[in-house]
């Protein structure tokens, strides 16, 4: 059974430290319906076939790293791996047969509430969902990815229904979304969910630009400088301070 289930993978990192608790083995797995501007991997987009790799394949790359690795767990990234929802499964089903730690990176923009039984099926073997949000509104969302957030936020308040443990991502560009309307309101929408662990707010940066000219795809923020670490630590202050405030209403 497992053996027909082949994932498109794009690339596997041994060691990661940036893509949930512990050192993680992340798999990227390839394309994405989403065409986010400051995106730092437009080599995953396209779905064509990259390399094909069974549950089985992937564990075995596990096992060779797992002694780095043993107080982290297994993270599946991309592209967005609710593409491949099927393979996704049953590697973590798999995992959690191992006792390993598994952690998804979505933007859940391919969520659907009215099609559930299959996400529902991935988040009984899912221990962390990092849930990117690229943009608070919607308008600006579809300017920013070329999607509306719609699923993305219906999909943040069925994980909070469901008590799915959550680090939320937000990644602050100048000129976009570093903007203190689009931070305050993030932060107030953040206060009505109940299972959030860690807020990661990542400052842009263009250091992908030259993945952009190798791949002849014209870069869509070229000119807009990188976000200084001090600007990307006011605006999750913002944001926290939001949160904060509103939970506090929220509860009184």
């Amino acid at each position: 059974m497992t053996e027909s289930i082949l994932g498109n993978i794009h690339s596997i990192e041994s060691c990661g430290t940036v893509d949930g608790p512990g050192v993680r083995f992340v798999v990227f797995t390839q394309g994405c319906p989403m065409r986010c501007k400051y995106c730092h991997n437009p080599d995953t987009w396209t779905t064509v076939k990259n390399q094909q790799m069974s549950v089985d394949e992937v564990l075995i790359k596990y096992d060779g790293v797992k002694e780095f690795v043993k107080n982290g767990g297994i993270t599946v990234t991309g592209g967005e791996p609710l593409l491949q929802i099927e393979f996704v499964t049953e590697l973590f089903k798999r995992a959690k047969d191992r006792n390993i730690h598994t952690a998804l990176d979505t933007s859940g923009v391919l969520f659907n509430s009215l099609n559930i039984e299959k996400i529902d099926k991935l988040l009984e073997y899912t221990d962390l969902v990092l849930l990117d949000i690229k943009h608070i509104n919607d308008d600006e969302h579809k300017k920013l990815t070329g999607m509306s957030n719609k699923n993305v936020l219906e999909f943040a308040e069925y994980l909070s229904k469901n008590e799915i443990p959550v680090w939320i991502r937000h990644v602050v560009v100048p000129g976009i979304t570093d903007n203190e309307k689009y931070l305050k309101e993030l932060g107030k929408f953040l206060a009505n969910l109940n299972n959030i662990k860690a807020l990661d707010v990542l400052p842009y940066h263009d250091m992908a630009v030259p993945k952009y000219e190798n791949l002849n795809i014209p870069y869509p923020l070229q000119g807009i400088p990188s976000l200084s670490k001090d600007e990307a630590i006011k605006a999750r202050n913002l944001i926290i301070k939001e949160f904060e405030q509103n939970r506090k209403k929220n509860n009184s």
